[in-house]
């Protein structure tokens, strides 16, 4: 193997649990995380899902820690990632980690952890042969795109995996990682939509909930888009122009909400309707992009129309230039929300979310009756459980529709 020592000592420096106690610093307890614990039990493998740099390797870590904490043999547990060695097979890392630990792997238990799997070819059918060898080893995996981690679980890790999708940080999780003790909303108000702005600029990502805009700007665009863009996408897919695929995400990421219609954009990007649909679908599967379709009870339909689409990250600048439409589509992403509603007659809904069926409207500034009017028909076509206007400060009601500030909601439940 090439650089075997080189490999040996990344191993050993990313493993420090082999030669002194282990800490994960500054973390911040996120929902995911209590889900994930509860499948530790299981024999099935754990894939954790998302979008780059929202926390899935802390997560992992955070793993690691509970089972140290648990009297876990730390040299039991041994983590790799891809992200830099996605030439290394599974089984070559394994020998050089039996090397390193100078025992085999057939007997005691073993907790193994593989960071952007998505990067190793064959990642899925490796993972498997693993699997079915040992049942006396846990396996976790994690990965940037959705496309390829599915693909591999339906392929060949059927019944075999649970997958978890890690996302942004909540508001909620962004106070608690903010160091803000939540007591009395009314009196805090003002605090809270203070910290709300500065969520909207940093689109909810672990490391940048103290950093200023210049920090948070150049870590998004260079950080994570042109990273996920350039170098996973292009890597992992057969795109034939990359600097068309940023000029798609770029008219979302500028334009959140927009209806795209899918043959005039690709005719004004010069490319074929196969081509942008394929590039859209990449865009999502590497949790860029957000799509809604326009929702109705019959499922052709909803697949024919036309589909909005949103960023799953804030641009910086519009969220000072461009208040409505951030708020709008932050509320989207938090709410995980699948469609919107629209009709004939223009009447739409910004969000409509399923079991229970609910519909919400998005309003950054006042609330009056005409914009509850497409709520109201909503409800009389659909029969809604709920249906409400998430706002920004203001709170009424308009007959059965409540208008309720969005920290309310998001706050007090």
């Amino acid at each position: 193997m090439e650089n075997k020592n080189l490999v040996i000592q990344l191993m050993k420096e990313t493993n420090p649990w082999w030669e002194s106690p282990f800490t994960v610093h500054s973390f911040f307890s996120r929902d995911i995380y209590e889900k994930i614990l509860s499948f530790l039990p299981t024999r099935q493998a754990i894939a954790l899902v998302g979008l780059r740099r929202v926390g899935k390797t802390t997560l992992l870590l955070k793993v690691i820690e509970n089972y140290l904490a648990n009297g876990f043999p730390a040299e039991n547990i041994f983590y790799f990632s891809f992200d830099e060695f996605s030439h290394i097979h599974i089984r070559d890392a394994l020998d050089l980690y039996q090397e390193i630990i100078k025992k085999g792997i057939s007997e005691s238990k073993y907790l193994f952890l593989f960071d952007e799997v998505q990067k190793l070819d064959g990642w899925a059918e490796q993972v498997k042969r693993l699997y079915d060898a040992f049942s006396n080893i846990k396996i976790f995996v994690s990965g940037s795109e959705s496309l390829f981690i599915r693909k591999g679980a339906t392929e060949s890790l059927a019944g075999r995996l649970f997958e978890f999708l890690v996302e942004p940080l909540s508001f909620k999780e962004f106070l608690s990682f903010r160091g803000f003790v939540l007591k009395n909303l009314a009196l805090q108000r003002g605090q809270i939509v203070s910290e709300f702005r500065q969520y909207l600029l940093c689109s909810g990502f672990p490391e940048l909930v103290r950093s200023e805009k210049e920090v948070i700007t150049k870590y998004i665009n260079e950080g994570i888009i042109d990273k996920v863009i350039f170098r996973d996408l292009s890597e992992i897919t057969d795109v034939k122009s990359i600097s068309l695929l940023k000029s798609a995400f770029s008219i979302i990421y500028n334009n959140p909400g927009q209806i795209i219609e899918v043959q005039s954009l690709a005719q004004e990007l010069g490319i074929s309707r196969h081509s942008l649909s394929d590039y859209l679908t990449y865009l999502e599967k590497a949790f860029l992009v957000k799509k809604l379709f326009n929702f109705s009870r019959n499922a052709r339909k909803t697949e024919r129309r036309l589909k909005k689409y949103y960023s799953t990250i804030n641009n910086p600048l519009l969220a000072e230039t461009d208040f409505p439409r951030i708020f709008e589509q932050s509320i989207i992403n938090q709410l995980k929300a699948e469609y919107f509603w629209r009709d004939a007659y223009k009447n739409e809904v910004d969000a409509v979310m399923l079991e229970p069926l609910c519909a919400v409207e998005i309003k950054s500034g006042a609330v009056n009756e005409k914009d509850v009017k497409p709520l109201l028909q909503f409800q009389q076509k659909f029969r809604p459980k709920k249906a409400m206007v998430l706002s920004f400060d203001a709170e009424a009601t308009f007959g059965k529709v409540p208008a309720i500030p969005f920290y309310k909601y998001f706050l007090e439940r």
